[in-house]
């Protein structure tokens, strides 16, 4: 499969949500003309309106891709709309968390090609990273399709099994959430110790922005460029004690945390 087949046989997007938007609008700035796209969506937004896309009116006979973006509680109702393309040239791609390829071959036929990703909001702004992993019928071809379709949004990688999504959930799929977090908390501690709200949020904000494009950039790992900025006995090096502690810092902290994501992702696949 090819992005020209895709092209020529459509796409059809099954939920567009902030994900499926994301993505629907990295694929038309790339090219994809709006002409090969189907969406589902029963509460299309404004932007989505505006695209030119087929919205709402049916799909095509034989589409090359169908991209599954709903919500995992929402899974049994959408599905069906979906039944007719299985077992044939459709390859199926689910950015749907918690739902397993299992799941989605029993709905949609055994013979499905069927590719499971588990992408994360800054694809919104092209700084996503997904991680991919497909069934026996997902050939070579239809894993690099995919590939190439995520990587509009962001980073690609691929998983050696299914089970291996729900840390991927944890780390990743959720991580953002937890990146918003420190910056509220960063912002409401220097409040605590003088700094205007609005200038500790811009502090914050700037600060984890800036550090995370520095670790992407960087030749040296994150651990060497935390040494790097590091001065003995000076006021990082006072923070970090409380940071690294391995009882209440951040260690044992995120072990739990990314858990708890990756037990619940586990909860809602079986």
């Amino acid at each position: 499969m090819s992005l020209e087949q895709i092209e020529q046989r459509g796409m059809v997007l099954l939920g567009c949500g902030k994900m499926g938007s994301a993505m629907l609008a990295g694929w038309l700035s790339g090219g994809l003309p709006a002409s090969a796209v189907w969406v589902l969506d029963p509460h299309p937004s404004d932007w989505l309106k505006s695209t030119g896309v087929h919205l709402n009116d049916g799909m095509p006979d034989n589409p090359a891709l169908a991209l599954i973006a709903v919500k995992p509680q929402m899974m049994g109702e959408a599905l069906p709309a979906m039944q007719k393309l299985g077992n044939g040239e459709t390859v199926f791609l689910s950015v749907a968390a918690g739902t397993s390829i299992a799941t989605f071959a029993e709905a949609l036929g055994e013979r499905s090609p069927i590719i499971r990703a588990m992408p994360n909001t800054p694809a919104a702004v092209g700084r996503g990273i997904s991680a991919v992993v497909g069934n026996a019928h997902a050939t070579a071809a239809h894993m690099t399709m995919a590939e190439t379709l995520l990587e509009a949004v962001g980073q690609v990688v691929r998983l050696d099994s299914e089970s291996q999504i729900d840390a991927v959930t944890g780390v990743s799929g959720s991580g953002p959430a937890y990146v918003f977090h420190l910056i509220e908390t960063l912002a409401a501690a220097g409040e605590a110790e003088g700094l205007p709200a609005e200038m500790a949020m811009k502090l914050a904000k700037a600060t984890v922005g800036g550090a995370g494009q520095l670790a992407e950039d960087a030749p040296e790992d994150p651990s060497q460029l935390r040494v790097n900025v590091t001065s003995p006995n000076g006021t990082t090096q006072a923070a970090l004690e409380v940071l690294m502690d391995e009882e209440s810092g951040f260690p044992p902290l995120l072990r739990r945390a990314v858990k708890a994501a990756a037990d619940r992702s586990r909860e809602l696949g079986a």
